[in-house]
Parts: structure tokens; C-alpha cells; sequence
């Protein structure tokens, strides 16, 4: 049997999430599979090198650094997180990724992006680190709009959360049958259209199939909510969300504020801890 672990995005709110996994290699928790969407991707790719509190770091270092995130960052180089200095100057040189720890550590690491011509899911199994990786991680996590679609594999390529925002059934096909997931919203909550269609129809009117995407993707997201919770009462996911909406927006150039939604993930991590090794030792 094998244990996967499911991250969801949620821009900043992901800082619960890198809480959780924290104290997680901390305390020696292993899976044999993880899948990141978004900032999922962005900070679970760190429990794979086993890189505790890189997340955290990096992003408290660079909040008000015009280059890391910025709307002039967007302005003049059409990406809100500047591609080359947030995805490749940061683990390059800054905050080096530890792509040897992670090509050494066995367990899988999928993402999911969103293909801007379908409109439909994208996944990849990204095994080596290096520049390649960390583009896919930016295709992951490059929200409409605020960024350019990233060419990889003859694809171009936007935020994985579009297309599959939960991808516990994608996971449970790679034969991943019990699942720990990860949510950055509490229980409870339930996604609504986004009251930005109007910008987003203009700005991606070249990617029809990308706009119906987006038209629907609140009613995507809380039908795999209902999937989560099915598969949560069936005992086969074990379930991880905050207690209540954290406080933080998709964007934060405030390093106080992360911080302390990464400590309420560590805390929720701390208490949670018994509840995922029971779970992980569970055979059947």
C-alpha cells in the first residue's frame, strides 16, 4: 500500500501548509508520493529535499523586495512574482534549493498545471531539481492574469489550481491508496465564482478554454471538497485544515503576517502529529 500526501494551493495561505510539513520532517514523517498544486508545489517541493523552514525564510527575506513580488514586477515584466528572480535567482543563489537531496529522497513528487490551450489538468512527475524543476513549479503556481503562460513540453502552462485544485483522485490513480491532504481553507467553506470573469475573459481572450475553466472552477472546487470529505468518512484520507480562514491574502509583502500563518500550521502540524503516524500505519 502506498501513503501519498496532497497539497493544496492558496497563494500565501500555503505558508499553513509548509507549518505542517515542517514539523512533519521533524519529526520523521515519510510518504511515498506527494502532489503540489500551485503553492503546494512551491513549498511541498522543499519536504522532498527535506529543506525545513526554507519556505518561511524566503519569503519573510524577500517580502518587500520589488523583484520577488511586485506590481512592479508585473508591470515590467509581466509577472507579478518575477520569473527569473522568485523561480530561479532564489534557489540559485540566494536560498540554494538542495537539488541533491532531493533527486536522492525516493519518494515522488507530482504538480499539477493548467494547459491555457484546454483548459484542462497537466500533471508531472518532476524527479530531478535544477532550473527545469523550478519552471515547473512557476507554471504551477503562475496565477491568470498577474502572469505569463510558461512554455514546457510544447504546453504552455498556468496555475494548476484552474483545472485541479484538489487533486486527491489524481493521486489516487498513480495507486496512492490512502491519503494525507493538506487544505488551506477551513471546514466548511465554499468556493463562489469569481467576481473577476469580466478582466479575466478580456486578459485570456485568446484562451477560450481557459476562460470556461476559470468560469467553472468554484463549481470544480467544491465538488472535489465533497470527494475529500467522502473519502474522509470512507477512512481512506486523513484530513488537515485550519480552524478557521487565515488571515492573510494571496499576496503579503508583510513578513509578520507569514509568519504567523506558518506558526498556526505548526501548531496545527503539532497537534495532528499522533493523527497522521496512527494513520500512516494503518495497512487496510
Amino acid at each position: 500500500m502506498k501513503f501519498g500526501l496532497v497539497l493544496e494551493g492558496g497563494a500565501m495561505r500555503g505558508l499553513f501548509s509548509a507549518g505542517i510539513l515542517d514539523v512533519m520532517m521533524e519529526e520523521g514523517v515519510e510518504f511515498d508520493g506527494a502532489v503540489g498544486v500551485s503553492a503546494g508545489a512551491a513549498f511541498g517541493v522543499n519536504f522532498k529535499s527535506r529543506q525545513i523552514g526554507r519556505p518561511i525564510r524566503y519569503n519573510k527575506r524577500f517580502a518587500r523586495d520589488w523583484r520577488y513580488c511586485s506590481l512592479r514586477s508585473w508591470i515590467m515584466t509581466g509577472d507579478l512574482f518575477g520569473a527569473n528572480f522568485a523561480y530561479h535567482d532564489v534557489p540559485n543563489l540566494y536560498d540554494p534549493f538542495d537539488n541533491e537531496a532531493y533527486a536522492a529522497n525516493p519518494m515522488e513528487f507530482h504538480l499539477v498545471c493548467t494547459d491555457v490551450m484546454t483548459g484542462e489538468a497537466v500533471y508531472k512527475q518532476v524527479r530531478q531539481g535544477g532550473d527545469v524543476c523550478y519552471d515547473w513549479v512557476r507554471a504551477s503556481a503562475s496565477m491568470p492574469m498577474v502572469s505569463k503562460p510558461v512554455h514546457l513540453d510544447d504546453k504552455w502552462l498556468l496555475d494548476g489550481g484552474v483545472a485541479d485544485s484538489i487533486p486527491l483522485a489524481y493521486f489516487e490513480r498513480q495507486g496512492f491508496e490512502r491519503n494525507v491532504v493538506i487544505l488551506t481553507q477551513p471546514e466548511g467553506y465554499q468556493k463562489k465564482h469569481n467576481r473577476l470573469m469580466p478582466l479575466l475573459r478580456v486578459n485570456l481572450r485568446h484562451y477560450p478554454n481557459m476562460v470556461k475553466a476559470l468560469d467553472r472552477r468554484h463549481l470544480m472546487y467544491n465538488e472535489q471538497l465533497a470527494y475529500v470529505r467522502k473519502r474522509e468518512q470512507e477512512g481512506k484520507a486523513l484530513v488537515i485544515r485550519p480552524t478557521a480562514a487565515l488571515k492573510i491574502g494571496h499576496v503579503s509583502h508583510n513578513p509578520d503576517e507569514m509568519q504567523a500563518v506558518y506558526e498556526e500550521g505548526r501548531k496545527m502540524g503539532m497537534e495532528r502529529l499522533q493523527d497522521i503516524r496512527d494513520f500512516l500505519q494503518k495497512k487496510a
